[in-house]
């Protein structure tokens, strides 16, 4: 049988306040149990990796032996990364489904 009232559930962890995340990131900075070698460094590793970063349409295809590089797939042309139709041949299905083991 089954109590004719209950008894609210009251969980047993409770949250104080509501989450604030800060408006602006944090300076980037080395961990703090970082080697020293690393921590001194640092600051030329930053640089390095800011002039990595620019917008993805400032990068142009660079050309190489074998034709065009793209450095991301969605900057190739769209035929390349989506074909419309991809048959999967029968050797190719048994290969995934065993895990390769039937591949010699």
């Amino acid at each position: 049988m089954h109590p004719s009232f209950r008894i609210a559930h009251r969980p047993l962890i409770s949250f104080i306040g509501k989450r604030q995340w800060p408006s602006v990131p944090q300076p980037q900075r080395p961990h703090p149990a970082a080697p020293a070698h690393l921590k001194e460094a640092f600051s030329s590793f930053l640089e390095t990796y800011k002039s990595l970063l620019s917008p993805a349409s400032n990068k142009a295809p660079q050309r190489n032996q074998r034709g065009l590089t793209f450095n991301d797939f969605w900057e190739a042309p769209e035929p390349l990364w989506r074909p419309k139709i991809r048959h999967l041949e029968d050797a190719e299905i048994d290969a995934v489904l065993s895990g390769g083991a039937s591949l010699k």
